[in-house]
């Protein structure tokens, strides 16, 4: 295995190993929000169903108009009849209007509606409108949104609010998604502690808190994945391995925070080896260089578990879930195509990095009121703290400086969820 895979090709590795699961379940739509489409939801009526005005108003035939001489009021008509929003509206009289609300069913034979600012109702009840509309001005047309027979959500899609919307609004409670993909979440190191086990000013010596746990569960949750958290697996090989032989039987994934480097306490790299196959060990990236890939086999049980191991330090496993986790996890929910990409635009660095790195690097920036980047002073993989304050990462290449006032990569983290 050829150490410090490129980034590009360990991602284009993970999407290709994901084969899609093939569970699905059917959930009402109000709880479908950030799940992926299973069955496509195609429309069996218009939206809207009937031509309806756009404003509050007066439905008119233009045809009863005659156009008044120049300077002159136009005439008044009376008004034949009321349309709410929910109600079946009569044809409309000759020489009438019709008052008719937002929403409302334009009557047969109406062609335009005029908003109700340009209209004055007289003393005895007719009403005078201001100026003419256009033929067919504030009417929405039947059909216009969506026709019948229309695919108004692919496979695939991952389903936002709006999407969700627009499912009802074509009469769909329920949608079939894929079922969420089984993840076991495992962190490894004799030094971690979990918050609240001890107060912090009793914190024993060389142990630290355990901050890659709930970044990783709030990460998987937030991509649609049922979360299963095993704790800490502690520095000894033949427990590694047990824990990970336990989540192998009943996950789709294990994804394993620490243990990935070559020291003699870092083991889970070995018991990956035991239990399956590693495919991928380091990246050539900064922050993140200790990442694996491989898989688990499942003992007596058919099939295996993916592995993905993860750097112990926080920003590396933050990272590395973002750029490498997140794409894998939504490919395995059936999720392709730009939905899987990390979309970056061009902006103005207001920083300076002097020295060209060796690997491509992830800066933590956050955009400034002069519409540039601005760069957080500590960008160690142990600063967390450059994470919580960033709204972006600057995608450097390997071998690349930056002066102020150079076009860099940026890439939102409201992107990455």
């Amino acid at each position: 295995m050829t150490p410090w895979t490129e980034l590009d090709v360990a991602l284009a590795h993970l999407l290709a190993q994901a084969q899609p699961l093939t569970r699905t379940e059917v959930v009402p739509c109000e709880a479908a929000a950030g799940r992926v489409l299973a069955q496509a939801v195609v429309s069996a009526l218009d939206v809207p169903p009937a031509d309806n005005s756009a404003m509050d108003g007066y439905a008119v035939r233009l045809a009863d108009w005659a156009l008044p001489s120049a300077g002159s009021p136009l005439p008044a008509l009376p008004v034949s009849q009321r349309v709410a929003a929910g109600e079946v509206p009569q044809p409309l009289q000759p020489g009438t209007l019709a008052r008719i609300f937002t929403g409302a069913t334009l009557p047969p034979g109406a062609d335009a509606v005029q908003m109700q600012e340009l209209a004055e109702p007289q003393a005895d009840g007719t009403v005078r409108l201001l100026s003419l509309p256009r033929p067919g001005e504030w009417i929405r047309r039947q059909g216009e949104d969506i026709a019948t027979g229309a695919t108004v959500l692919p496979v695939g899609r991952r389903l936002s609010a709006f999407d969700l919307g627009l499912a009802a609004s074509v009469g769909v409670p329920a949608l079939q998604v894929v079922a969420r993909p089984r993840v076991a979440v495992l962190c490894s190191g004799n030094e971690l502690v979990a918050p609240g086990a001890v107060a912090p000013q009793a914190l024993p010596a060389g142990q630290i808190f355990n901050s890659n746990r709930p970044v990783l569960l709030a990460l998987l949750r937030a991509l649609g994945c049922a979360v299963s958290d095993l704790g800490v697996a502690p520095d000894d090989l033949a427990q590694t391995q047990a824990l990970l032989a336990e989540a192998a039987r009943d996950h789709d994934l294990v994804l394993a925070s620490g243990g990935m480097s070559v020291g003699e306490e870092d083991h889970m790299k070995a018991a990956v080896q035991a239990l399956g196959e590693l495919a991928l060990w380091q990246i050539a990236m900064k922050p993140g260089k200790p990442f694996a890939f491989g898989r688990l086999r499942r003992g007596a049980r058919a099939g295996q578990a993916w592995f993905i191991g993860l750097p112990g330090n926080p920003v590396s496993s933050s990272v590395c879930s973002l750029l490498l986790v997140r794409p894998f996890v939504l490919a395995l929910q059936g999720v392709t195509g730009e939905a899987l990409a990390w979309p970056a635009q061009p902006l103005r660095a207001d920083f300076a990095v002097p020295k060209a790195g060796k690997r491509r690097e992830f800066l933590r920036v956050r955009r400034n009121p002069q519409g540039g980047l601005d760069l957080f002073a500590h960008q160690g993989s142990g600063v967390l703290t450059s994470l919580a304050w960033a709204d972006g990462l600057v995608d450097l290449p390997a071998g690349q400086t930056v002066a102020p006032g150079d076009a860099v990569r940026y890439i939102a983290l409201s992107d990455l969820g």
